[in-house]
């Protein structure tokens, strides 16, 4: 181990030092309760320190410090007495998920299963074959991406009440809506991914007379993999974000942006954070999921080197 490695834990008894007189510090001058909370993140961040140094940080490190963020905010919230409408602590939220888990689960359903995946999947082969149009094509590429980039500017909150009186309240304008923003993100990724070969590259392929389909199959559709995931991974949140927006201007009884509005009415704010939870869970899972499709997939790519 390197003398760099060590430098972080020789630091750590210093840090607690002067942190200890910080604490003295600010307990007389504010309160106990910061300084309470100032000596429970300091010790955790030393264990955060610890950890981090070791074989297992590699996970281990990103767990503690969220459970640090969990520990703090509750701590917060209970020595300062933050009222519930304004910040519910965590343990609150988590009652609102043990009490709420049917209705949420209708909300999962309806929100990401049909609204955002399916209108992901929609929008993302549309965007994924039209590349391949544009790129055999000088006039659409001149022509579409444009279009395109003018299209992806429109705000959301302009696009989806339109789309929701096309296409009704269920899910299908979510959908609508989600094919709108992940279409042309996928579109301009996989265009710029089919056209990352070099000239070297194209003549060799052209050299072994290798016709269209299969210079497609055997150069750019290969070199443009690490674009299309790229495109796909950005269309994984813009289509979480779509059609729970969406939800704001129109949809049947449940639905996660329908419980985060209607609750927001209501004041019922761990219900709120409840929905944001399971939006934000399954919007890492998802995240998740392609990066590692991505990794299996383009292992020879050098963005995937030196990644465990």
């Amino acid at each position: 181990m390197t003398v760099a490695a060590h430098r972080p834990a020789r630091l750590v008894p210093w840090g607690l030092a002067l942190g200890g007189f910080v604490l003295i510090g600010v307990a007389f001058l504010v309160g106990w309760q910061l300084a309470l909370v100032l000596a429970v993140w300091l010790a955790l961040w030393a264990v955060n320190v610890g950890v981090a140094g070791t074989t297992a940080g590699t996970w281990a490190a990103p767990v503690l410090f969220g459970l640090t963020l969990l520990i703090l905010w509750e701590l917060t919230v209970r020595l300062f007495n933050v009222p519930g409408v304004i910040l519910p602590a965590p343990t609150q939220i988590a009652v609102a998920l043990a009490e709420n888990t049917n209705t949420l689960r209708a909300d999962f359903v309806q929100t990401v299963l049909k609204g955002a995946l399916g209108g992901w999947l929609i929008g993302s082969t549309a965007g994924i074959a039209t590349a391949l149009l544009v790129a055999r094509s000088d006039f659409l590429r001149r022509g579409l991406l444009p279009v395109g980039n003018f299209v992806a500017a429109l705000p959301i909150v302009g696009t989806a009440p339109i789309l929701v009186m096309w296409f009704g309240f269920g899910w299908e304008s979510k959908a609508a809506v989600v094919v709108v923003m992940v279409f042309f993100p996928v579109l301009v990724n996989t265009v710029a991914g089919l056209a990352d070969t070099t000239s070297m590259q194209r003549d060799l392929m052209r050299t072994y007379g290798a016709s269209a389909g299969q210079d497609l199959r055997y150069l750019r559709a290969s070199s443009a993999l690490p674009f299309v995931f790229n495109g796909l991974k950005i269309a994984t949140t813009l289509a979480l974000i779509g059609a729970i927006v969406a939800e704001f201007f129109g949809s049947p009884t449940f639905g996660l942006g329908f419980r985060i509005s209607t609750e927001v009415g209501r004041l019922n704010l761990p219900v709120v954070w409840a929905a944001i939870v399971v939006a934000a869970v399954t919007g890492s899972l998802w995240y998740g999921a392609i990066a590692m499709l991505e990794k299996r997939l383009t292992f020879w790519h050098p963005s995937q080197r030196g990644r465990r």
